[in-house]
C-alpha cells in the first residue's frame, strides 16, 4: 500500500519519527516522505541523517495553522499524526496551549486531510486517552473522538481515518528508562509509587502497529497493541541493580497504572493474536463485517490495564534490551 506513495508525518522530528521514517523508506521505499514540524534545528539535525536521499523532504510548520498543514498535504496520499503536546505536567500547567495543539492541531488536520484528498490517516493515541485523568489524556481521547467522526465528516470524500494507541514507550526521550540511566551513579532512584506499573513497547512495535492499521483500517477504528507490563521498581532494579529507592509521590495529573481499554471499550473491542481494535459506536459502525474481520467480542466488563496484564517483562529482559539499545537511548 505505501510502496511508491506520498507519506506525511506531522510532529516528524519527534521519538516516533526517527524511528518511522527510516522503517518506512526501507521497507516501502515510498516516492516521498514529508517531515512536518515547527521546530527549524530539529529538523537541520534529522536531514544530515539522509544526505541526498530526494525521497526525504522537510516542511516548516505548526499543526495549529491549517493554511500552512494544506499547502504541506498538497499531493499527500498517507498521513501519520504524531505532533502533540504530552508531557502530563506541562499540559497540567499550560493547558491553554495544549488544547491549541492536541484539539485544534486535529481539527485543522482533518479538514486539511479531507479538502486535499488525502487516502488515509493515522493519528497516535495514548494509554491516557482512555479513562483519562489529566489534561493531556482528556485532549487525546478529544483527539480520537475527532478522528473516529472525522469519516462520516468527509462526507463523499475518500479520505478515512483511523487510530492507534500503545504505552510507555522504552527509552524515548522524557520516559522513565535515559532518566534513571542519567542518575543511576548517584545510588538513589526516585519512586513515585512502589505499586506504579507501566505497558513497555518499543517504538519499533508502534512503527509495525501504523503500517498494519494502514493496511486493515476501513475507517474509525482504534488499535490497541498487545504488549507487557512492568513495575517501576523493576524498571530501576533493570536500570540499576543495587540503587536505593526513594519513594517521592505520584505527580500531578498521573495515573498508578495504565490503561488502554476501558468497560466503556468493551461493548465495541475485538481482539486479534497481537492487538485489540475498538470500533465506532457511531453509525453503527461497530457491528460492520468489514470492520470486524475475524476478530472475537471481549467480555463486556472487559478491561485492558498494566495492572491486570497476562504479559509481564522480567527484569532480565529488559536489561538485555538496555544493553542492546543503549546508544540510542535518550536520543530517540
Amino acid at each position: 500500500m505505501l510502496n511508491n506513495s506520498s507519506i506525511l508525518i506531522t510532529g516528524g522530528t519527534g521519538s516516533f519519527g526517527h524511528t518511522f521514517v527510516p522503517m518506512t523508506l526501507a521497507k516501502y521505499n515510498p516516492r516521498r516522505l514529508v517531515i512536518y514540524s515547527r521546530d527549524e534545528m530539529k529538523q537541520w539535525e534529522m536531514a544530515k541523517l539522509y544526505g541526498n536521499d530526494e525521497r526525504v523532504r522537510f516542511f516548516i510548520g505548526d499543526v495549529r495553522d491549517k493554511d500552512r498543514l494544506s499547502r504541506a498535504l498538497d499531493g499527500i496520499d498517507y498521513v501519520v499524526h504524531a505532533a502533540a503536546t504530552k508531557i502530563v505536567p506541562t499540559a497540567e500547567y499550560n493547558p491553554f496551549e495544549c488544547v491549541k495543539t492536541n484539539v485544534l492541531g486535529a481539527m485543522n488536520l482533518i479538514d486539511a486531510c479531507i479538502d486535499q484528498k488525502v487516502k488515509r490517516v493515522v493519528a497516535l493515541s495514548t494509554d491516557k486517552a482512555s479513562s483519562p485523568a489529566n489534561l493531556y489524556g482528556a485532549t487525546k481521547l478529544t483527539s480520537d473522538k475527532l478522528f473516529v467522526a472525522g469519516n462520516s465528516y468527509a462526507g463523499a470524500h475518500e479520505t478515512r481515518f483511523g487510530v492507534v494507541r500503545y504505552g510507555n514507550v522504552m527509552g524515548s526521550r522524557g520516559s522513565v528508562i535515559p532518566f534513571f540511566l542519567s542518575i543511576a551513579d548517584k545510588g538513589v532512584l526516585p519512586i513515585t509509587d512502589e505499586r506504579m506499573t507501566r505497558f513497555m513497547i518499543t517504538l519499533e512495535q508502534g512503527v509495525d502497529l501504523v503500517w498494519h492499521a494502514f493496511e486493515d483500517m476501513v475507517g474509525g477504528e482504534i488499535y490497541v497493541k498487545k504488549i507487557p507490563s512492568m513495575k517501576v521498581t523493576d524498571i530501576a532494579r533493570a536500570v540499576a541493580p543495587d540503587a536505593h529507592h526513594e519513594v517521592v509521590g505520584i505527580r500531578p495529573g498521573e495515573k498508578l497504572h495504565e490503561q488502554m481499554l476501558g468497560t466503556e471499550d468493551a461493548l465495541h473491542t475485538y481482539e486479534y493474536p497481537d492487538h485489540f481494535k475498538i470500533l465506532p459506536a457511531i453509525h453503527n459502525w461497530s457491528n460492520d463485517p468489514a470492520r470486524i474481520n475475524g476478530g472475537k467480542k471481549v467480555a463486556e466488563d472487559f478491561t485492558y490495564c498494566s495492572d491486570n496484564n497476562a504479559e509481564w517483562m522480567s527484569v532480565e529482559a529488559l536489561r538485555t534490551w538496555i544493553e542492546h539499545n543503549r546508544n540510542k537511548i535518550g536520543n530517540i
